[in-house]
């Protein structure tokens, strides 16, 4: 991607009445990272989240709970998401909520459009509906009740009842669009990612696609649609238009134009919306459609998807009280192939933070700023000739600086982090190998001790740069250890493989374990 153009990227917009587990946590940090980057690479970036609050399922919900149903999502937005994006550090630039007047006004605005041209018509319509997926259920996610539920037909995402709905709604013609996403999926074969992803989507708009109910008649918690106000729209169809309206759709055409279209990250059981039904929403409208869709995997616990109704979800901050921000930040995505699907466990949380963090990168960090402060009295020395080994580790720098950047180009954080993560191995077996203790005890050898300590000092100095999307605290707290000018976040980040950049005469500062051990994981 070129730098200085425009990268919007959004999350999902979460449904407030879950509780956030570290599934939103995975998903929103991963984001997170990918904004980080090519804001500091220089692209004109805007990350968005947001959380999606109309709906039946929160209806009954605020009533089983004796309040409004907008006291009931203030409530749960105030005490639950908004304190997940501050223990993440996720610097979003916009959050945005489905009731505010911004968003629903915008909502209607487009809505009208499409009835206005003629892609929406009133109908009746009768299917089974799972309140929890705020979804009428396709044949392929309905299965048999067991047990309780025997007899009964329930959703294969919530293994709840289905209920039965007959209504009058309007529809919006997704039948028409048919031939228009397969051109699509097959002229931009990135559109969806991963492969995994894109064959899915494309067997299923090749099935055959029926028109879509975009209104609902039985409750009146939503926007109401704005030529019959006995419906109100249809939950999901309000919450796919967020990402158009928060970037000023319908009243703000110059932030529009500056921002849209847009990257959306989501997780793999909500791909059919986003990959059918909003580039179709789109294309109706005579909208640009998104510029991609990735859907990453589940996390799993225990073999199940995290989820809090099953008693599987784990708050983000079980992990954060204990191993800090960074960690969560750091093993998400790190170690889950970005796409798939991974398993959790605290056991391999507790290692690879031991491993890779604290003997890894923060033993590293700490062992070359205290031999600056030892044998240079806190300076940076001057590095002398380099020989072939030194040399090597400035190849490992640039090699590992343009890989990252090419994964993170292509929504894999995983690999960037390991294309990143060799420059740690690499620079740790410099020091073991030219043993600088032994060096500073020969003054005759000053010179090389000189080069040694500066070769390490400047690879972290890369690594801060590097890893400054990932782990921002950490980062911080070694580049100021470093003495290094400037703000981390204002270098440029394709440039952080270019050797040299950490001024010989710069300063050290005492540098406290950037990851302390930890004695137990719960």
């Amino acid at each position: 991607m070129t730098s200085g153009g425009s990268f919007y990227i959004t999350t999902p917009i979460y449904y407030p009445s879950d509780l956030p587990h570290i599934g939103h946590g995975y998903t929103s940090v991963a984001v997170d990272a990918l904004a980080r980057w090519h804001r500091q690479s220089g692209d004109d970036t805007w990350m968005l989240t947001g959380t999606d609050e109309h709906g039946q399922k929160m209806l009954r919900a605020a009533t089983a709970n004796g309040v409004t149903p907008q006291q009931w999502v203030d409530k749960l937005v105030e005490e639950s998401w908004f304190p997940l994006l501050r223990t993440l550090d996720v610097a979003n630039d916009d959050f945005i909520r489905t009731t505010q007047p911004r968003h629903e006004e915008r909502v209607k605005t487009f809505v009208q459009a499409l009835y206005d041209s003629g892609y929406i018509y009133a109908g009746e319509y009768e299917a089974l509906y799972c309140v929890g997926c705020e979804e009428f259920k396709p044949e392929a996610e309905i299965v048999d009740g067991t047990g309780p539920f025997e007899g009964l037909k329930v959703c294969a995402i919530h293994s709840k009842p289905l209920e039965l709905l007959q209504e009058k709604n309007y529809f919006f013609k997704l039948s028409e669009f048919q031939d228009r996403l397969l051109e699509l999926y097959k002229t931009q074969p990135d559109f969806v990612r991963p492969d995994s992803a894109r064959n899915e989507v494309v067997s299923f708009v090749r099935s055959g696609l029926k028109d879509l109910s975009i209104s609902r008649s039985a409750f009146d918690w939503g926007i109401r649609v704005p030529w019959d106000d006995s419906h109100v729209i249809y939950v999901w169809v309000d919450a796919l238009l967020n990402y158009a309206t928060a970037v000023g759709y319908g009243d703000d055409p110059e932030q529009f134009e500056r921002r849209w279209p847009a990257y959306h990250v989501v997780g793999k059981d909500i791909l059919r919306f986003h990959a059918v039904i909003w580039p179709a929403m789109l294309m109706a409208a005579g909208l640009d459609v998104p510029k991609g869709i990735f859907a990453h995997g589940w996390l799993l616990v225990g073999g199940e998807k995290m989820s809090k109704s099953k008693l599987t979800g784990i708050a983000p901050t079980e992990i954060t009280d204990v191993f800090g921000s960074d960690a969560y930040r750091y093993y998400f995505l790190s170690a889950i192939a970005f796409g798939q699907d991974g398993s959790f466990s605290w056991e391999d949380l507790s290692a690879r933070y031991q491993a890779e963090l604290a003997n890894g990168f923060g033993n590293l960090a700490s062992r070359t700023v205290a031999m600056i402060g030892r044998y240079f009295d806190g300076v940076v020395p001057t590095a002398g000739e380099p020989t072939e080994i030194d040399l090597r580790v400035q190849r490992t720098v640039a090699e590992a600086a343009t890989a990252a950047d090419a994964a993170m180009t292509a929504f894999r954080p995983d690999e960037a982090i390991a294309a990143i993560w060799r420059i740690v191995d690499d620079l740790n077996g410099y020091i073991t190998e030219n043993e600088p203790w032994a060096l500073a005890k020969d003054e005759a050898k000053r010179e090389r001790l000189s080069t040694v300590l500066y070769t390490a000092a400047e690879g972290l100095r890369a690594l801060a740069v590097l890893l400054s999307p990932v782990m921002p605290q950490s980062t911080t707290t070694l580049w100021d250890a470093l003495g290094a000018p400037g703000e981390l976040t204002a270098q440029p980040l394709r440039e952080a493989g270019t050797w040299g950049q950490l001024p010989a005469g710069s300063r050290v500062k005492t540098l406290a374990p950037l990851f302390p051990r930890v004695e137990q994981t719960a």
